[in-house]
């Protein structure tokens, strides 16, 4: 089947997860460990405080509101993809709201506009239209998002400076706007980039000087500079002491702020997917267990990246006695998890616990074929588990017509 994800949890963080009653949880359900998040959050906040960068947290990549209260204790504000995005970020966590998105509809802009802290644009012509837009006197600050055409991302899908690349603007395209008018990008506050995906600060310094050797002139004139996301910063072995490093030796070089907007590094390893077995049957010699989940609809990045999801207690096929192969509930033919093991064989009604569930899960859900949605719920050591939401048929019902 597909490939491994990031390296796997540390025996704490099992240890942490593992306290998870699943027999309590309404299943299909994801679970969000507030402890485990905590400590996420204690670090990012240990980067911000030493790198002297403000941390933010990307809702693309988790938007679970239920633990803004706890989250925005540690970050300085979010960052959105667009109106909607926003819109949570300044109803539920508040502080500093900044948007990129790769276009905007006036109408969008007019909204945006009047409690955004910055709004990135993505090309010269969406930049000057926006402008003109904008009340001037009260507008938020404004980014252009540039291209440095250096990314040492692996997979196509995930990499947004693969040649072609429809986000942010290469050099080639300033140089020949700035030709028709050297003054053309007086009005900008900030650059931003975004070219790493679950990478270490290695390949953020590395993309920092391919930065620095196009844009260096622009640098210049700007007050801050956002570093985007994609940086593994919770992952263990991280090299935190060197982001810190990177990030201090920009910011003396060029007297600007630095922004970070993790989203992956906020919620990783801190929670679960609660299943449960609906069936075993055999076809084609192996041993078949349907869940009442879905690839398709509750994990999608499984089947996009595509890489195999880690299962508490489980192991690769052939490692324990019993291998099974782990299917979802919808009628798509490739609704197929992965290959697992197990130490004794599965049963109907059995719970299983998928990890690393939090980021790019809730986010990214579908009520394809009418799958219910999984319950979203909390726990930790001192409250214990908390049911947040639960979906049903009209959730389905009202986002069609």
């Amino acid at each position: 089947m597909s490939q491994d994800p990031t390296p796997p949890l540390s025996a704490q963080s099992l240890k942490q997860l593992a306290q998870i009653p699943l027999d309590a949880v309404s299943s299909p359900g994801y679970v969000v460990h507030l402890d485990r998040l905590e400590e996420n959050c204690q670090l990012l906040a240990s980067v911000a405080e030493r790198s002297g960068a403000k941390v933010l947290l990307a809702l693309k990549g988790f938007a679970c509101h239920a633990t803004f209260p706890l989250i925005r204790q540690y970050l300085q504000g979010t960052t959105s993809s667009g109106l909607h995005e926003a819109l949570l970020a300044k109803e539920y966590f508040g502080k500093e709201v900044h948007v990129y998105c790769p276009a905007y509809k006036s109408e969008e802009l007019a909204e945006l506009g009047s409690f955004a802290h910055s709004l990135v644009f993505n090309s010269p012509r969406q930049l000057e239209a926006g402008l003109k837009s904008l009340q001037k006197k009260s507008r938020p600050e404004i980014g252009l998002r540039i291209n440095p055409e250096y990314s040492e991302v692996e997979t196509d899908l995930y990499d947004p400076c693969a040649p072609d690349s429809r986000l942010g603007t290469p050099r080639s395209a300033l140089d020949t706007v700035l030709t028709e008018n050297p003054d053309a990008f007086e009005a900008l506050d900030g650059l931003h980039f975004h070219a790493l995906c679950e990478q270490d600060a290695d390949a953020l310094e590395h993309t920092v000087a391919a930065f620095e050797a196009k844009f260096s002139d622009l640098i210049a004139r700007v007050k801050w500079v956002n570093f985007g996301g994609g940086h593994h910063i919770t992952r263990p072995g991280y090299d935190v002491e060197r982001l810190i490093s990177v990030i201090r030796r920009f910011r003396e070089s060029y007297q600007v702020e630095i922004y970070l907007e993790p989203g992956e590094a906020v919620a990783l390893h801190t929670g679960i997917l609660v299943v449960t077995v609906l069936d075993i049957l055999e076809a084609g010699g192996h041993q078949l267990a349907i869940l009442d989940s879905s690839a398709t609809c509750h994990m999608p990045d499984v089947l996009e990246m595509p890489y195999r999801p880690n299962i508490a207690g489980a192991g690769k096929p052939g490692e324990n006695e019993y291998t099974y192969r782990l299917g979802g509930l919808s009628c798509l033919a490739g609704d197929v998890i992965g290959d697992y093991s197990f130490e004794e064989p599965l049963r109907v009604g059995q719970r299983l616990a998928f990890l690393d569930m939090s980021h790019y899960t809730m986010v990214k859900t579908t009520t394809f074929n009418g799958v219910p949605l999984p319950s979203i719920n909390t726990y930790s050591q001192a409250a214990g588990l908390t049911g947040i939401r639960q979906f049903g048929y009209a959730d389905y019902r009202d986002r069609l017509s």
